[in-house]
């Protein structure tokens, strides 16, 4: 496994964000996105879109797995490094997306593709707007970093075309004890991977100022936990701002032709 991932190694010099590859790739990819999320969602029957996702969930943890390797191979030289642990909020569609067939509640899946919808793409939109983190020295992880979150706004895309979530003010208001309680997950997470090394779940670590941009600056001036509370703060207000889109333009494929 070691040898099959060093020889795909292939080095790259990182691009800078908002350089022509950044913008280019971006463009395109989002204008691929939108259109095949829309085209999916007239061809797919709304009963198959669970089974849709169960394979975007199977496609996604699968290609985490090889960047988890291929960290821990290359990158780190068989150290593992928490920091990639796979529980931030643009992880989360993997274990979504696969138990999303098995739930056997209407209303609880209502929930998880109001969530998928908003916070999905808030998270894809908001790390291919400031990819800093997502450019590495490796063609392969550079690439894996861009796809990944542009599968994200394709997933919440299709949801949101074929009007399965709940778009009314309440709808939102339901996603937010999912929202916390992964926040408590990512908040254990970052507490008992601290001896082990560098954790930062969701961006909220009590040890570290935040590394996004801007809250980083509140969290130096006025302390990790304010950093961290106004972070979580305007991650729901991302959320509900799509939520809010949605809820004004949302229109079923059928619907838009007419």
């Amino acid at each position: 496994m070691k040898d099959i991932l060093e020889k795909t190694a292939w080095p790259m010099s990182p691009p800078e964000p908002y350089s022509l590859f950044h913008i280019s790739f971006i463009a395109i990819g989002l204008a691929a996105a939108v259109l095949l999320s829309y085209y999916t969602a007239r061809r797919i029957k709304s009963m198959k879109l669970p089974c849709l996702l169960f394979f975007c969930g199977i496609l996604l943890a699968a290609t985490e797995c090889w960047k988890q390797l291929f960290l821990y191979y290359v990158v780190n030289r068989q150290t593992y490094n928490w920091w990639y642990f796979p529980f931030q909020l643009c992880s989360l569609p993997i274990y979504f997306c696969l138990v999303l067939p098995f739930v056997p509640s209407k209303d609880k899946k209502t929930v998880l593709y109001t969530f998928m919808q908003d916070f999905n793409l808030l998270g894809g939109i908001m790390a291919l707007a400031e990819p800093s983190g997502l450019f590495h020295p490796y063609w392969l992880l550079t690439l894996h970093g861009l796809v990944w979150h542009l599968l994200l706004i394709y997933i919440g895309l299709v949801i949101a075309f074929s009007h399965l979530s709940d778009n009314s003010l309440m709808g939102f208001v339901r996603t937010l004890p999912l929202f916390f309680a992964c926040c408590i997950i990512a908040s254990i997470i970052n507490r008992t991977a601290k001896p082990l090394g560098q954790a930062d779940m969701f961006y909220i670590s009590p040890y570290y100022p935040s590394a996004q941009i801007v809250f980083h600056e509140i969290a130096l001036k006025y302390g990790i936990s304010a950093g961290n509370a106004v972070y979580l703060f305007a991650t729901c207000l991302g959320g509900l701002l799509f939520h809010i889109i949605f809820g004004k333009f949302h229109l079923h494929p059928s619907q838009a032709e007419a």
